[in-house]
């Protein structure tokens, strides 16, 4: 009987010595691969699944065990992975790691980010985003850029998905079609799988988002979301400061309602490609549908992106009665009545 007791606690030993070791071991498996900090670039793709994410972390070194985490899986209720391209590290354990790639925590993402700067025209949007998706494997140039904003087919694809785009972008006298709907601001995108489509994808929608806040006010302008981008870009670029936009705006607005030509340089220089201070009369002469001084009404499109200061300054523009402006120096602005008294405020500031 002695003997039977004996045997039965040396079973339960051994019993007991293999779970409290089986358990040593799973703890131990799931645990970080390392104390020290490495960080590790780790890219979930579209329609990945766990087994085969698993597979790819130990290749990676970021886990100690195939089977284990196997093991982790079936036992632990653990959320769909979301796609995309992670910053882990080698000090994670398995439900640390598990847990980012479930729930797509943002400060895990590879982000990469590019600004669009407000009033720019697109040649230099274009010279941005080349930068941007440039890499050491790949080289993508400004014209490049250009060449597929210009793709008669991609931009079909684009007026199809968005409601602000229409085929008065692909108008052949118009220079840049997306001229005027890449709306600025600082973009950060969480992948490094980039290309000119995707980051073109990304500032529509968000060209998308500011302008549906504005949709029923634009409607109640009379004007097209095409001829208030074109409206809102000269008042953009005539604009040194937000306070002078609702009155810019509303001599612009003033000159549209008599038939009279805006005459604004801003339009002028973009037919000719330039940027500088000074207009000559020679360059007023320039046969293009973006020269106001030689085309009555709107340009045939914008001359840059706008901003939302810009678009919420032209549809409340400010009521007066002024036909004429001038910038001085220090962007303070004389607005007058009459041809005399611009003429007269010109002369006495003229500064270029």
């Amino acid at each position: 009987m002695k003997k039977l007791r004996l045997f039965i606690i040396v079973i339960l030993i051994v019993l007991l010595a293999g779970v409290g070791g089986s358990i040593i071991y799973y703890n131990n498996s799931i645990s970080a691969v390392s104390s020290q900090s490495e960080e590790v670039i780790f890219e979930v793709s579209e329609g990945s699944t766990y087994q085969g994410v698993i597979s790819n972390l130990y290749d990676k070194g970021l886990i100690k065990n195939t089977t284990i985490a196997k093991l982790y899986l079936k036992f632990n209720d653990v959320p769909t992975l979301k796609a995309n391209t992670y910053k882990l590290d080698k000090n994670m354990n398995l439900e640390t790691i598990f847990d980012i790639l479930g729930n797509g925590y943002f400060e895990y993402l590879v982000t990469n980010k590019f600004t669009i700067v407000e009033g720019s025209t697109l040649p230099k949007v274009a010279e941005v985003l080349a930068s941007f998706l440039t890499t050491e494997e790949t080289l993508v140039s400004t014209n490049d850029v250009i060449a597929k904003l210009a793709d008669t087919n991609f931009l079909t694809t684009l007026i199809a998905k968005y409601w602000f785009l229409t085929d008065d972008i692909l108008d052949s006298n118009i220079m840049f079609p997306l001229e005027g709907y890449l709306y600025p601001e600082t973009y950060v995108l969480s992948s490094t799988e980039v290309n000119i489509e995707t980051v073109i994808y990304t500032i529509l929608d968000r060209t998308n988002a500011i302008l549906t806040g504005y949709k029923s006010k634009i409607e109640n302008s009379g004007m097209s979301v095409h001829e208030f981008l074109t409206f809102c870009s000269i008042v953009e670029r005539e604009s040194l400061f937000d306070s002078d936009k609702p009155k810019i705006a509303g001599v612009f607005m003033n000159r549209l309602e008599i038939d009279m030509r805006i005459q604004s340089d801003i339009t002028v220089l973009y037919a000719l490609q330039e940027q500088r201070i000074n207009v000559t009369y020679a360059d007023l002469e320039v046969d293009s549908l973006y020269n106001t001084y030689k085309y009555s009404g709107l340009p045939i499109g914008p001359v840059s992106n706008v901003s939302s200061s810009t678009m919420e300054a032209s549809l409340n523009y400010e009521d007066n009665d002024y036909y004429y402006f001038f910038a001085c120096a220090d962007g303070t602005v004389i607005y007058s009545r009459t041809v005399e008294e611009h003429d007269q405020a010109a002369t006495e500031n003229k500064w270029w």
